[in-house]
């Protein structure tokens, strides 16, 4: 419990830390929160009054204590281009992206771990070989290109799925899943290349100890070898590795939301950014520094119930 908690205080830190930056680079970024909420043709008497009315000409430091004072109790503010509260509009968004990132990590081990297991086992061979150049080739492209690719085959020829839209899950989760898969796959195959390098990379360590050939020499078969004991304890690495993938998933997000027209998170960020939405930046970059923080945490409480050998202090 002692680690828990000084993990939940590092968590807490880290946010009041990214807090703090994420406010004074918003304030420095070109713009006026005043002038996009009345326009460029306002009067200046009247932009004055607005600037005074919504705290602008108060020092940064009282500014940052009043938005990070709303944040903690709950009042995010309004977004100046969608009109709304801050608040349900993120929540909103977050369940479309949670579910490109849930199926895009599935996707990914789904794939990453036998393509894997099946390298490791057999290295330095044209099984290795194929394997390795697949995932280089995941890794050397960038995600817009499988994003192109994958619109063009199976929405533009194919014909099999939508290549824009998007449907939120609680309305139809069959129609959500049918949007989001191809977004998904695309974040999905970059991630999948990640964790075939290192699944292959752990693996191949793994069946190079003693206790491997141990297994062996008791006449086990080869299959309960590789699967029961060698993958058992390359798991643990493979899922830290992919925890921390979280956050170039959400970063990777608001370019494969943006090309697939998926209005979630990362499509929100974007349209916050392009039209300088002030608060609504602040706050989309504060709740995916939070989910990325608490996923990470998540993931190392994992690792210590998946692997015997780690133990909590």
């Amino acid at each position: 419990m002692t680690y828990i908690a000084n993990r939940l205080l590092s968590v807490a830190l880290t946010l009041l830390l990214i807090s703090v930056i994420t406010f004074m680079v918003t304030n420095i970024l070109p713009g006026d929160v005043a002038m996009v909420i009345m326009g460029t043709q306002s009067n200046p008497e009247a932009l004055a009054g607005l600037r005074e009315s919504l705290g602008l000409n108060d020092p940064l430091i009282v500014q940052y204590g009043r938005w990070i004072g709303g944040m903690l109790t709950g009042d995010w503010g309004n977004s100046l281009v969608f009109k709304e509260a801050i608040g349900p509009l993120i929540a909103n968004k977050v369940a479309a992206s949670a579910l490109i990132v849930v199926m895009s990590m599935t996707i990914a081990l789904a794939a990453a771990i036998p393509l894997g297991v099946w390298a490791a086992v057999h290295r330095d061979k044209w099984q290795d070989t194929t394997a390795s150049t697949t995932a280089l080739m995941g890794v050397s492209l960038p995600d817009f290109f499988w994003g192109i690719m994958l619109i063009l085959l199976f929405a533009r020829y194919l014909g099999w799925l939508p290549s824009s839209g998007f449907v939120h899950p609680a309305d139809d989760f069959i129609a959500a899943v049918r949007h989001a898969f191809l977004p998904s796959l695309a974040l999905g195959l970059g991630l999948m290349a990640h964790l075939t390098r290192m699944t292959r990379s752990t693996m191949s360590s793994i069946l190079s100890q003693e206790f491997i050939r141990v297994a062996r020499a008791k006449g086990l078969t080869e299959h309960t070898v590789i699967w029961r004991y060698a993958l058992a304890n390359a798991i643990g690495p493979v899922m830290t590795v992919a925890g921390l993938q979280v956050g170039y998933l959400f970063g990777s997000i608001i370019v494969i939301e943006s090309l697939f027209n998926f209005t979630g998170m990362g499509w929100l960020t974007y349209q916050a950014l392009l039209n300088r939405d002030i608060p609504l930046i602040q706050s989309t970059v504060f709740v995916i520094a939070a989910v990325v923080m608490i996923t990470n945490l998540v993931v190392d409480l994992l690792y210590a119930a998946i692997d015997p050998r780690i133990k909590l202090p």
